[in-house]
């Protein structure tokens, strides 16, 4: 048999397991992405979770079949944040003692409800500043400590019981969808619903959507294997993986998925069209699917036939209010409405307005500006950032700074100095 059908044959007694322990999330259909797309968009809302994502099925999944000596030990895993909050509720749920090893870069707001979720029960250590050094570091910890791994996707009792929210959906919508699009980090929640939608509607097609700094899932199949990638960008933490499971990879494989990877930037333009048009609060990985829809705007998009029905997730709602301004930030840069530029200015009064009158546009605005006068100079460099009323208007700007005869520099987005600046 294979790990295909092996998994898929594990997945209904995961769902009548979960069905008390996991809040049964509405699916509703989205106006805003049906419109845009000329399709029948529905979204299953596992933001709504008790611990606002669909971690806590794969955990509980697993932690509540240990034997009394493994639960006994205790647990402990690796997590960006919502798989350590599934974690510790089942630890809380089972009165079990837990560890839960985050990285440093793991948002506060997470940390502090892996906390409030374990009620005494769970230990929060941070390590490393990725997913996988933190893996690294529970493994160790296990091995000193006696404690039963849980991983957050590479084992087929976390994959199975995560695919749980998929058959969740399919029992809730009236029909069988066309589509279906999810996000991948890892692959558990993938490899589960792909192992149970393969052996159950196979005509279905199935979309995994991955965040372009890290896209591991990609680059296993290139290779033919897992690979570990050199760099990541952490931005989508709950799906910056460096090194897809070994197991997942298996069946993700069998399962032929198609794979599309996206901009962190597009996750942020549609983590604001959620927040703001549907009322939804989602955390970058929770946007991560939904954001490769073809709506209006710039990025990579799927090629969706009108009419299809689409069923996707909010995978999480887990999102710090602290970091909104680099979402902000980080859209405006993806959708070309902000530009930032070095500006030799003439050190003699008036070139700061000069600038203003022959440069800037009737709806443009300067949000950033950084400069030091250097009296022993003729000129100085100020870095600019400038806010376009329209993301077309950027040629006619690059036209008014070429006639102003002013030295200028654009601040190339791939750019080292560029990165400081988001």
């Amino acid at each position: 048999m294979s790990a295909l059908t092996e998994l898929a044959a594990l997945v209904p007694e995961a769902t009548s397991r979960l069905s008390c322990i996991a809040a049964r999330t509405p699916v509703q259909r989205n106006a805003r992405l049906s419109a845009a797309t000329g399709s029948d968009i529905w979204i299953k809302r596992e933001d709504l979770q008790p611990v606002r994502s669909y971690k806590l099925r794969g955990a509980y999944n697993l932690i509540s079949q240990l034997s009394r000596e493994q639960q006994a030990a205790g647990v402990v895993c690796a997590s960006a944040g919502n798989h350590g909050q599934g974690v510790a509720q089942s630890c809380a749920v089972l009165g079990i003692r837990g560890t839960v090893i985050v990285p440093t870069t793991t948002p506060r707001q997470k940390r502090q409800r892996i906390l409030q979720l374990g009620k005494g029960h769970v230990e929060l250590i941070m390590s490393g500043s990725t997913y996988d050094q933190a893996s690294r570091a529970a493994k160790e910890f296990a091995d000193a400590n006696g404690s039963t791994m849980v991983p957050a996707f590479d084992h087929p009792l976390t994959a199975s019981g995560q695919a749980t929210a998929i058959v969740e959906a399919f029992e809730q919508l009236d029909r069988v969808p066309d589509v279906v699009v999810l996000p991948v980090g890892g692959g558990g929640l993938m490899a589960g619903a792909a192992a149970w939608l393969r052996s159950n509607h196979p005509a279905v097609r199935i979309v995994g959507v991955e965040p372009e700094g890290a896209p591991c899932v990609a680059a296993a199949i290139s290779a033919g294997r897992p690979v570990e990638l050199q760099e990541i960008d952490t931005f989508v933490d709950g799906a910056a993986v460096s090194r897809v499971g070994d197991y997942t990879f298996d069946v993700i494989r069998e399962a032929d998925v198609e794979l599309v990877r996206i901009p962190e930037g597009q996750v942020c333009s549609e983590m604001l069209e959620m927040y703001q048009v549907d009322g939804i609060i989602a955390e970058p990985a929770g946007a991560l699917a939904p954001a490769a829809l073809p709506t209006a705007g710039v990025g990579n998009r799927i090629a969706i036939p009108a009419g299809s029905t689409v069923l996707t997730i909010v995978s999480g709602g887990n999102n710090d209010v602290a970091r909104y301004a680099e979402v902000v930030e980080r859209s405006l840069v993806h959708e070309g409405r902000k530009r930032y530029f070095l500006v030799e200015f003439p050190q003699e009064p008036g070139a700061l307005r000069r600038f203003l009158n022959d440069v800037l546009g009737p709806e443009d605005d300067i949000t950033y500006f950084e400069y030091v006068k250097r009296s022993s100079r003729d000129t100085g460099p100020a870095l600019v950032g400038v806010e376009l009323g329209q993301p077309g208007d950027y040629e006619f700007l690059l036209q008014r700074i070429t006639e102003s005869g002013m030295q200028v520099e654009v601040v190339a987005a791939e750019s080292p100095f560029f990165r400081f600046l988001i």
